[in-house]
Formats: structure tokens, C-alpha cells, sequence
């Protein structure tokens, strides 16, 4: 599941889930787990909600941000 990062007309950015990315002839995109870039939730939306449509007429551009595995966690280990 691609976590990506929505940019709205006149809104704050939207951090959330997609269980696929959008072809190029939709006219919506659905987000789960919608929240501000910070985490935070979005004052215009219930805090229990879990999915949003959005129709891409209000969407400026769409970022696609890179999945974070185990392997590119890097610690201090102290031996």
C-alpha cells in the first residue's frame, strides 16, 4: 500500500494510504487513513473516518512517497 502525500486546491497537504494508484482516466482517488503531514488529524474531516474520496478536479499533484523497510532503519548499536 503506496503512502502518498495529496496536494489540494487551497488546502493543506494530506498524508495517506492507497491501495492502488489512480489510472490515468479516474476521476477520484480514494485515501485511507487520512491525516496532516505532521499526523495530526484533519479538522475538516470526523476523526473516526478511515477512508476519503476526493475527485482528482480538486487535486493539484500527488506525491508518492518511498516505502520504509527494516533494512534502511539505521541504529546506533553499542557493544
Amino acid at each position: 500500500m503506496p503512502t502518498v502525500l495529496l496536494h489540494l486546491n487551497n488546502e493543506d497537504p494530506v498524508l495517506g494510504e492507497m491501495d492502488e494508484m489512480p489510472a490515468p482516466g479516474d476521476s477520484i482517488i480514494i485515501l485511507k487513513n487520512p491525516r496532516r503531514k505532521d499526523g495530526k488529524d484533519l479538522p475538516y474531516v470526523d476523526p473516526s473516518v478511515t477512508t476519503v474520496v476526493w475527485p482528482v478536479s480538486r487535486l493539484t499533484f500527488l506525491e508518492i512517497l518511498p516505502a520504509v523497510t527494516d533494512e534502511e532503519i539505521i541504529s546506533f548499536i553499542r557493544e
